[in-house]
């Protein structure tokens, strides 16, 4: 993560603030032995100090997707770790330094946190704001004359940078998305003509046995009826 913020101010500070002036980025520390090496104008970025900012953290998990923004990933909740920057401008006159830290001041203040074009890595992958903040007051236990101090080098006009960036502590892989989809096909028609064909042929059969139950009923009516009146034939002769 480290250096992908690197890369990121690298590219920020070059090609907008320091396009057209020759001067050049170094990270290294500002040692008095690497300002008696320098042989060119030079914007020092020395990173002094990392510390987690725990006001930051969430709970839940950070989706990671592509380009056509489909999941590919998720993170668990990440941790944010303040990186904080000594921004100082190094040429062979005190107002030429000044005019430099002047640009910088001007086109870091402009933003509120790293641009994402120029987040790479990890950092891109989580699709989180990277914060920064430039020229604020230092925190507690920050004091950048003990910065110095601690180089071996005499204090010189400086900007503070802070940047807060996420580090994904996992990274699990989702499952693929679903590219096909099998549809089967029923024949709706033939199952309804079939359905109707039984249907009628069970209607003719129960016509028909309706049919005979009648016949039969009229034969055993009659014959009854045959029955009731016996010798009626005799009784019309006499």
């Amino acid at each position: 993560m480290i250096h992908e913020i690197d890369e990121g101010l690298r590219g920020l500070v070059l090609e907008e603030m320091l396009a057209g002036t020759g001067a050049d980025v170094s990270f290294d520390p500002p040692t008095r032995q690497w300002a008696a090496r320098r042989n060119a104008p030079t914007v020092n970025l020395f990173l002094y100090d990392i510390r987690e900012d725990r006001s930051r953290h969430f709970q839940g998990r950070v989706a990671e997707r592509d380009a056509a923004g489909r999941t590919v990933a998720w993170h668990d909740s990440p941790h944010f770790y303040a990186l904080s920057y000594l921004l100082t401008a190094w040429t062979n006159r005190p107002t030429d330094e000044h005019r430099l830290l002047a640009t910088l001041l001007a086109g870091l203040v402009r933003y509120d946190e790293l641009p994402s074009a120029r987040l790479t890595g990890s950092l891109a992958a989580l699709r989180l704001a990277v914060p920064m903040s430039v020229a604020a007051p230092p925190g507690e236990g920050r004091a950048l004359a003990d910065v110095w101090s601690a180089l071996g080098g005499e204090l010189k006009p400086s900007l503070d940078l802070v940047i807060v960036a996420p580090v994904s502590t996992r990274r699990i892989v989702a499952a693929p998305p679903v590219r096909e989809r099998a549809v089967v096909v029923t024949d709706t028609a033939g199952r309804l003509a079939s359905l109707r064909s039984r249907t009628a042929a069970s209607r003719r059969r129960d016509d028909a046995r309706d049919g005979a139950d009648a016949r039969d009923g009229a034969e055993r009516v009659g014959a009854e009826r045959v029955g009731a009146v016996p010798g009626a034939g005799q009784d019309d002769r006499r």
